[in-house]
């Protein structure tokens, strides 16, 4: 016991500073390298003020006004915060242990009904973990389990500000997407084979219509959806709300792009492993993608033809995408995502491109470019500064901002790092 009076001394210390900086009225962030993302594009020796949370102005050579909160950015860079474009954060802490896990149900009765914000947790020591490393927000999926629905549910846009974000912020935006999937993973789903799946959709989608499916005498007849289902599925149908799939094959990945098309339906592609093979396509019905840029190994045999300068040739084809990390510890990594785009780097890809995909392009393909993913006026002050290059794993964040307010650079690991470290001092110490 005699140790843990020091971090609590030390989270009280962060708790304060995020307070007062919460309250601040202006921030002004002077000499930094700044990556704006936006028009005004990088910015050597860039000036950005802060005031109530949302972006003032952006410059080379900027005043700073009165009374403002100053931080030198000197030999620093500066850039919006990653968007993580599909996780479960907020929905799991432990893979392996079952009582923490709310990706999804294990029953078929519960579809595209399911809301994942009912099921979100602010104080998930996930967040933190993510935040530190500039993950300022994150879209939050349903999964489909073992003996769940092909039809995952209802995702979410939450803020990595967890418990530090103003009352009613922390889910920024309820039902952004409905999320599924065809190919390998959902066969077992729906009898195993990939037209049964396709077949289940069709039938979901003829469900949620306005006169719905019906019988020769007229009547209802409730072929998988129940009442909750069919309202999630008709802002899918008018075009409202996205339909994010999850498919890699490249043929798997056309017959969501025609599904798509015949139901008016703005698709979102997930995994799209080959999606490169169909780049055509995929841009003349704009239809953008979510892709894992290390995800070229043959680890399925829907990934075959999986490649690791896939990006790069989706750049060139004007396919938008963003980055994801698609393995199996993609929650708990989600910070990870610059290194990805680093990878991507390596691969062709140029850096702009690449921190664009975890930042203004996930914003973009979520409708939230408006208020995110790029420094620009107006805009809500999800900001970082880094020591280095965000994709270099060498460089680390110093500073997260999320909506103006300067986030404490603390979560367990660093608490359990700092107090076997001070242990170790004390043994070793004369």
């Amino acid at each position: 016991m005699k140790h843990a009076r020091p971090f609590v001394c030390l989270a009280a210390l962060a708790a304060l500073f995020v307070g007062a900086n919460a309250s601040a009225d202006v921030i002004a962030i002077q000499n930094a390298e700044v990556h704006t993302l936006g028009p005004a594009g990088t910015l050597a020796h860039g000036t950005v003020i802060v005031r109530n949370g949302r972006i003032e102005a952006v410059g080379a050579d900027l005043a700073v006004p009165a009374g403002a909160t100053v931080i030198d950015g000197s030999g620093k860079v500066l850039t919006p915060g990653v968007i993580a474009p599909l996780t479960q954060l907020g929905l799991k802490e432990i893979d392996g242990v079952e009582e923490t896990n709310d990706v999804g149900s294990k029953q078929p009765r519960f579809s595209a009904g399911l809301d994942v914000t009912d099921g979100l947790n602010p104080r998930s020591a996930l967040l933190p973990v993510n935040r530190i490393e500039g993950v300022t927000t994150a879209i939050t999926a349903p999964g489909s389990r073992q003996g769940g629905s092909l039809i995952a549910g209802q995702g979410a846009v939450i803020s990595l500000a967890g418990t530090h974000a103003a009352e009613g912020s922390f889910v920024l935006k309820p039902r952004v997407a409905v999320f599924a999937q065809i190919g390998e993973n959902s066969a077992p789903l729906t009898g195993g084979t990939r037209p049964a799946t396709l077949a289940a959709l069709r039938e979901a989608l003829e469900e949620a219509k306005p006169n719905g499916l019906r019988s020769g005498a007229g009547l209802w007849r409730a072929a998988q959806l129940g009442p909750f289902d069919v309202a999630a599925l008709k802002p899918v149908l008018a075009g409202q709300t996205p339909l994010v799939l999850y498919a890699n094959r490249a043929s798997d990945i056309t017959a969501a792009v025609k599904l798509a098309d015949e139901y008016g339906i703005r698709l979102i592609i997930s995994g799209a492993a080959e999606a490169h093979l169909v780049a055509k396509t995929l841009v003349e019905h704009r239809v953008p993608v979510l892709i894992d840029p290390t995800l070229d190994l043959p680890a399925r045999f829907e990934t075959l033809h999986g490649r690791p300068d896939a990006a790069q040739l989706l750049l060139r084809a004007g396919v938008r995408f963003a980055f994801i990390d698609d393995s199996e510890f993609a929650t708990h990594n989600a910070r990870n995502l610059r290194q990805l785009a680093g990878i991507a780097v390596s691969y062709g890809l140029s850096k702009d491109a690449a921190l664009a995909a975890i930042t203004r392009a996930p914003a973009e393909i979520y409708g939230l470019s408006e208020d995110r993913g790029s420094i620009e006026r107006g805009k809500v002050a999800d900001l970082v500064l880094w020591d280095g290059d965000p994709l270099e794993v060498t460089s680390a964040a110093t500073q997260v901002f999320i909506a103006g307010a300067a986030m404490p650079m603390i979560s367990r690991q660093t608490l359990l790092r700092d107090r076997y470290l001070q242990r170790l001092k004390a043994k070793t110490t004369p």
